[in-house]
């Protein structure tokens, strides 16, 4: 299984050196590469947007925190950057690695590995064959719950735990919201808002940025996130051929 990469940097040197990295790589594409992020945005967020993006912090049209905020919901952004002060606002950016400049091969396969790790995590889960469940350790120690997919109607992050709304009952556990959603069947959740993925199984309604779930309870959609929301919804929207009017 090969992974696809992009790379986006305003400095061709740091590109050359990526591009070799990649090349030599067994099991990594070069999807593409930009010195241009404003360019590059359209190509990130689209159905064939890489697997996963290298970008540079500090770049003159648009930063790369700026950037990944806008397409970390499509690619998994790896920042790369001379300046290590970066390194707490990149991952709360959601960033899945940080690459310090100048970034030598041992510390890019270090990356690629974890990278491959969580994307076939996340490829296993979306398989409709696995199993239906997850477990998890409960906030009593050494008490470890199981979870059926179909019972979760939504995540909710609080700081550094996460707490699983089911149909029946509530469980915390001490994940992130980014570990969760990498072990979630991509066929069924949907990362909503920042502190929100839901089932959408139990969403009932959809207006405008608020999603109504079949129990009555209402989620906020994030600005960053609802769009994609919304146009998986349209994808499974039953529409009319006829002419209005």
């Amino acid at each position: 299984m090969n992974f696809t990469c992009y790379i986006i940097d305003d400095e061709s040197d740091a590109v050359a050196l990526l591009k070799e990295y990649i090349e030599q790589t067994p099991g990594l594409e070069l999807a593409g590469s930009n010195q241009n992020p404003l360019v590059a945005l359209d190509e990130l967020t689209s159905k064939d947007a890489p697997d996963i993006t290298f970008m540079d912090v500090d770049m003159r049209q648009l930063s790369g925190m700026e950037l990944a905020g806008m397409v970390n919901l499509y690619t998994s952004v790896v920042f790369t950057t001379a300046f290590p002060e970066y390194a707490l606002q990149a991952f709360d950016q959601e960033a899945f690695d940080y690459l310090l400049k100048p970034i030598d091969y041992e510390r890019f396969l270090k990356c690629i590995q974890k990278a491959k790790r969580k994307m076939t995590r996340r490829s296993e889960g979306d398989m409709a064959d696995k199993n239906d469940f997850f477990n998890i350790k409960s906030e009593i120690k050494g008490r470890i719950v199981k979870i059926r997919f179909d019972d979760v109607m939504y995540i909710e992050g609080a700081v550094n735990y996460i707490q699983i709304h089911t149909t029946t009952e509530k469980h915390i556990t001490y994940l992130t919201m980014r570990e969760m959603e990498c072990h979630l069947p991509g066929r069924l959740f949907a990362r909503i808002h920042r502190s929100f993925i839901v089932n959408i199984n139990f969403v009932k309604v959809t207006e405008r940025a608020r999603l109504k779930l079949h129990n009555g309870e209402s989620l906020m959609m994030g600005d960053h996130y609802k769009q994609k929301f919304l146009d998986f919804m349209d994808e499974h929207l039953v529409k009319t051929d006829r002419q209005s009017g």
